[in-house]
């Protein structure tokens, strides 16, 4: 006994004195760790100072019941109660049975709100214990945040994101400039293995990562966007695209990407104005004719015999879509009625014993090669090079002359045709226009030409002539309007099926169909002098309802056009970015006045901007709806009645 005895204050002295900091060490591990505090991204904002993504704060409450002392307890816990039913919405008994049980248990971890807000929380601090702090009220406050894209699901791809998803436009091309740095905290491991943390403050404060400001106008982007869904809705098309570009500048002020789900409905699926690559049709016939133009080989007036408008190269038929043919006619109606023999003709005749030369000019104007953005995922183009003889073949001239037989992204054909716009000078297409911390601007996108000037100046005069004589008296008359000028070309394109195996198990060879078509337009206005190029896609509209882009795209881009005419001044070049953002910090002021407003009642958000209206009411308790974008015209649920909790008000912007 007495050797045992000698052995266990051996023992002790040595874990208690020898090995006493490792085990002290080993002890602390177990039950205390260092939690990160992840920081909030950086904002990016629209040109005009409105957000399109940002990070909001939600907060877990909990309650260490055994920190608050007994006496304290009993005196406060009603009113905590109340106060609690107040603002989460069940009876004020609900939680008093729910406190107090937690007290009697010894529950240290107690669960009181998921996802509250950070006004909620701000408010919640001062309830009754809980403004004694974690040590002596046992409040627990735990911070998530998650992305918000305050405009909803538009211009989604292109705003885009960085997360388990991977890195995609905006966003993801900026990730590390608008990562933030981390902040820390201690927590202490408690009952169930559960851990709260140690103080009500962090050890280390994240700070915020850096803001990207954008070239995209919110007011353009809703425009674009809806113009572009409703037709896609009448025409049930698969999916389809519409880009805005400032012509000068090579700003993006709107760019939508729409495809249709199982269920019927349209979002931003892909974004198809940048990643897919296709076979554009008679869009292309611009740079068939410029190149013949700038050639000096033909002019708008030189005369091409398309005969009863069908034709055969090589066995390969190529025909008018009116029936007849046109006859003999200018080159200049060639384009404006869209003949594709008349095109095919002009350009076999000139270049068919040097398409090398045809050639060189395609890749002059752009469409050989990617144009290189930020945002990953740009198609690769594909246009056959005569001196590549494995992929260049007897037709591959005529082919490509009038759309076929080549690909390219609807962003490159923008660019094209904005740099005829703009005089000739070709302009990279971009998305960011400064990149900002702290308010301080560290970084600025100057426009970025790519071609200085791409054809003669009278090559150009010619070209913006028929353009808008398309729309005149050419395939596009139907969107023609006396009120403003417009000038582009229609496009409509069978699409190519790749060989595959039937329902049937059948081989079926590659063809193009005669039931899928992909319809276009592209231009710009006004035509006197161009501020805006627009170009709309889209794919496998029902043919029963229509497939020419005369009928199916041109009407998306006579509404974007009049109505950015009717909502923006035509000289605005661009919103002054000091006056735009003091304009956020007013309705910021305004936003928090509102806070402190009766938590009883449901506030007065008419007048407030859309983003905002939508982060104070779900702060207090209520469900939001919101239809259209900007201000807040009217709200379903008027100010001044009874807040219940859960209630869904809706919210109409104008």
């Amino acid at each position: 006994m007495a050797i045992f005895f000698v052995a266990i204050i051996y023992k002790l002295i040595d874990i208690q004195f020898i090995e006493g900091e490792k085990y002290k060490a080993l002890a602390t591990e177990l039950t205390i760790r260092q939690d990160t505090v992840y920081a909030n991204k950086g904002n990016i904002y629209a040109v005009d100072g409105n957000l399109l993504a940002t990070s909001m704060s939600k907060f877990t409450i909990r309650m260490d019941v055994v920190a608050v002392e007994e006496i304290e307890f009993e005196k406060n816990v009603v009113a905590l109660s109340k106060e609690l039913s107040k603002m989460l919405g069940k009876s004020a008994a609900h939680y008093l049975l729910k406190l107090k049980a937690a007290k009697k248990s010894k529950n240290r971890y107690l669960l009181i709100a998921r996802n509250i807000g950070y006004n909620d929380y701000l408010v919640m601090k001062e309830f009754p214990i809980f403004k004694l702090g974690v040590y002596k009220g046992g409040f627990i406050a735990e911070q998530k945040t998650f992305r918000a894209h305050p405009i909803g699901k538009i211009a989604e791809r292109t705003i885009g994101y960085d997360d388990f998803r991977g890195e995609a436009g905006i966003e993801g091309a900026f990730a590390d400039f608008m990562q933030g740095e981390n902040g820390l905290r201690w927590k202490q491991k408690i009952a169930k293995n559960q851990w709260k943390p140690i103080s009500d403050v962090n050890e280390k404060e994240p700070i915020d990562g850096h803001d990207v400001i954008t070239t995209i106008d919110v007011n353009i982007q809703d425009i674009t966007h809806h113009a572009l869904q409703a037709q896609l809705e009448k025409l049930n098309a698969n999916h389809g695209c519409a880009v805005v570009m400032e012509t000068k500048t090579g700003e993006v002020r709107a760019i939508s990407n729409l495809g249709k789900s199982s269920e019927g409905t349209y979002f931003e699926k892909r974004n198809y104005a940048i990643w897919e690559s296709h076979e554009p049709g008679s869009t292309f016939k611009l740079a068939s004719l410029m190149a013949a133009l700038d050639d000096k080989v033909i002019d708008t007036s030189t005369v091409v015999d398309t005969g009863n408008g069908i034709m055969f190269i090589n066995g390969s038929k190529i025909e008018d879509s009116k029936r007849g043919g046109y006859g003999k006619i200018s080159a200049a109606r060639v384009f404006e009625a869209s003949s594709n023999v008349g095109i095919v003709k002009l350009i076999r005749e000139h270049y068919d014993n040097n398409p090398q030369k045809f050639y060189d000019k395609i890749e002059k104007y752009g469409f050989t090669k990617p144009i290189g953005f930020q945002i990953k995922g740009e198609g690769m183009p594909y246009v056959p090079n005569p001196n590549d003889k494995n992929r260049w073949n007897k037709i591959s001239l005529e082919w490509m002359s009038w759309g076929y037989g080549i690909s390219i992204t609807p962003m490159q054909t923008l660019m094209f045709y904005n740099a005829v716009a703009n005089n000739g000078i070709m302009v990279k297409p971009h998305f960011v226009r400064e990149l900002r911390r702290q308010n301080k601007t560290v970084k600025v996108f100057n426009t970025e030409i790519v071609n200085p000037k791409i054809a003669s100046d009278e090559t150009l005069k010619k070209l913006k002539k028929v353009m808008q004589n398309v729309v005149v008296k050419g395939t596009a008359h139907n969107i023609y309007s006396p009120n403003f000028s417009m000038a582009g070309k229609t496009g409509t394109a069978k699409k190519y099926i790749s060989a595959h195996k039937d329902e049937n198990g059948e081989h079926v060879s590659g063809h193009y169909s005669k039931e899928r078509y992909v319809a276009s337009f592209v231009g710009f206005f006004p035509v006197e002098n161009p501020k805006y190029s627009c170009i709309v896609v889209v794919h496998e509209p029902d043919k029963s309802k229509g497939y020419y882009g005369a009928t199916v795209a041109a009407p998306i881009f006579k509404e974007i056009a009049q109505k950015i005419y009717t909502t923006t001044p035509i000289d605005h070049q661009s919103v002054n970015d000091f006056v735009a953002f003091s304009s956020i910090d007013n309705e910021y002021k305004n936003y928090q006045k509102m806070l402190k407003s009766n938590h009883d009642l449901v506030p007065n958000v008419e007048g407030m901007a859309g983003m905002d209206a939508v982060s104070l009411l779900e702060n207090i308790g209520l469900k939001v709806k919101i239809s259209g974008i900007g201000k807040v015209k009217n709200q379903s649920i008027k100010s001044g009645e009874k807040l219940i909790k859960g209630n869904t008000i809706n919210l109409k912007l104008l």
